[in-house]
């Protein structure tokens, strides 16, 4: 059994490594003595986050792009170079069972996942090549993202990158680069990584730790595979519907549920950011239950952090039927749905139709 993966990031000035030695970011920095001022840091000047533990795939070979087409919610068969993109693979009843980044660059297209589940992607993606000419490696690139204002001329000051990127690019020691939200993606070699690093904090960028992402990706909506989904998460109830599903595509697994529950407009839950009672004396855990205060459960929580703005918050998957402004407990603790999250966006009641009212019943048994 292989030793656990212990980034070379958690020897920088105040690094302190996560707690949790079971959970996904196991390896890299919770936070580097100021969680706050790494928030901060992001959206006023630019942060240094550490996704070395993230696992990434290559698929080489000619049909890699249709082969992939075939397996997952995105459209890839017309991936061009430098294109990334993100993709789902479902289950035939339409669960999300895995998620990926998607970047296509020098006839190789990279899929960069959760820690906790490269293994089982890789597993079930060579259990399906079958007869197609395509071969999977895991290459030795390791990912850091640079995210905000400052992103472009601190990375232009390592000599990393000439300018801002649109498109996925090679970089000049090898790997490649990536624009991202606000900012941009990094694969350089694992063996380069901490030099990389060092560059790019000596050039004006805060290293930040799982903390600040984890509380910037709440006040996005983001979620993260097995913390803010379930066996059960569809991708209508996440923003994996606009960024991993292609809705116009051939068939693929799972298409059926997420064709008929995007014709309803009616997924069973929906992923909504929570505002925690500050003054309370601990955070709900992550996969508690969130409950009416009658004691009824209606959702789930998931990842859960201090804002540097908006004090403790968390995301969690509500039942779509809860009435706007119920009062809720997220593992004891009074919580309360974001305003711009009200779930009770869409008609109360059972839809309309026969045929609707069945389909909403099994998505539910699913």
């Amino acid at each position: 059994m292989s030793a656990p993966y212990r980034s070379p990031l958690l020897s920088f000035p105040d690094a302190v490594a996560s707690g949790d030695a079971d959970g996904p970011d196991q390896g890299i920095a919770w936070h580097y003595g100021d969680p706050v001022g790494e928030q901060r840091a992001a959206v006023r000047s630019a942060a240094l986050f550490d996704r070395s533990h993230r696992g990434l795939i290559a698929v080489t070979g000619p049909d890699r792009l249709t082969w992939l087409n075939t397996l997952t919610s995105q459209l890839l068969t017309g991936l061009g170079e430098g294109a990334s993109t993100e993709a789902l693979v479902l289950s035939p009843n339409g669960h999300v069972e895995h998620h990926m980044g998607v970047t296509e660059i020098g006839e190789i297209t990279y899929l960069d996942t959760e820690p906790t589940d490269t293994a089982g992607l890789l597993k079930y993606l060579t259990m399906m090549v079958f007869w197609s000419k395509v071969e999977l490696t895991e290459p030795d690139l390791a990912q850091l993202r640079v995210i905000g204002p400052k992103t472009s001329e601190i990375v232009s000051a390592t000599g990393l990158l000439d300018a801002p990127v649109d498109r996925a690019v090679p970089l000049g020691a090898g790997g490649f680069a990536r624009p991202t939200a606000g900012g941009v993606d990094l694969f350089v070699p694992l063996i380069a990584l901490a030099n990389t690093a060092a560059a790019l904090t000596a050039a004006g960028a805060r290293a930040a730790g799982s903390w600040a992402a984890d509380a910037l990706r709440i006040e996005s909506r983001t979620p993260r595979l097995g913390i803010d989904t379930d066996e059960k998460t569809i991708p209508n109830e996440v923003t994996w519907l606009a960024e991993a599903v292609h809705l116009n595509k051939g068939c693929y697994r799972g298409q059926e549920t997420v064709a008929r529950v995007n014709n309803l407009g009616r997924p069973p839950r929906k992923l909504v950011l929570l505002h925690l009672d500050g003054s309370a004396d601990r955070l709900p855990a992550p996969g508690s239950t969130v409950t009416t205060a009658e004691g009824r459960v209606v959702g789930r929580i998931g990842t859960v952090a201090h804002h540097h703005e908006d004090g403790p918050i968390a995301l969690a998957m509500i039942k779509r039927s809860l009435p706007a402004g119920t009062p809720l407990l997220a593992d004891g603790v009074d919580a309360a749905v974001d305003p711009d999250d009200l779930v009770d966006e869409t008609p109360s009641g059972p839809p309309q139709s026969a045929l609707d009212r069945r389909t909403f019943t099994d998505i539910r048994r699913r």
